[in-house]
């Protein structure tokens, strides 16, 4: 393994990519298979968006979106999100990895690139399963199609990565001076 690897801020520049291009890869995939098997997370949308395995007698079923175009519409926004996201990451993380030799301010914009890339992926995952989903249309109450597990590990995967990325770096080995006294 390289020296330059394990040194400060070199060798967190590079973990900073390799997570980002994980979460790319990541979200890419569950793209893929959104698209590659259609039918089998497209039944979750649909099932979620038509309310039809809450709790009976619901008061909010007026929430209900039983038309077929939208639940269609749907999947394929969150299909649109996903491949967004796994892209804007994988991008950003080359684009870090590129730059990781650089000053701060050429290594900065490869930074934001991934971090919108992660932030569109919480919006996805928090804003659509968790409370456009779970809340919204209920999905807490059913049995069968309570994606909210899954989701919750997404978000947290993604605010990790988020929060590491925006962590200081640590200062240069050359540029630390030795200890008062020596």
């Amino acid at each position: 393994m390289s020296r330059s690897l394990l040194q400060a801020p070199m060798g967190t520049r590079c973990m900073k990519a390799l997570l980002t291009v994980l979460v790319g890869a990541f979200a890419l995939l569950v793209a893929v298979n959104n698209v590659t098997d259609y039918g089998s997370n497209f039944m979750f949308v649909q099932h979620v968006l038509a309310m039809d395995t809450t709790f009976e007698g619901n008061r909010l079923m007026w929430r209900a979106i039983e038309a077929e175009w939208f639940h269609h519409l749907a999947y394929w926004l969150i299909i649109a999100c996903e491949f967004s996201a796994g892209v804007l990451c994988t991008v950003g993380a080359i684009a870090m990895w590129r730059s990781r030799h650089q000053p701060a301010a050429q290594f900065q914009p490869a930074l934001m690139l991934a971090s919108w890339g992660l932030v569109l992926g919480i919006a996805l995952w928090f804003g659509g399963f968790m409370t456009v989903g779970a809340e919204w249309f209920l999905m807490w109450q059913s049995d069968a199609w309570n994606g909210q597990e899954a989701a919750f590990r997404f978000i947290m995967c993604l605010f990790g990565c988020l929060l590491f990325l925006h962590l200081p770096e640590p200062p240069c080995a050359s540029a630390q001076q030795a200890p008062h006294g020596s």
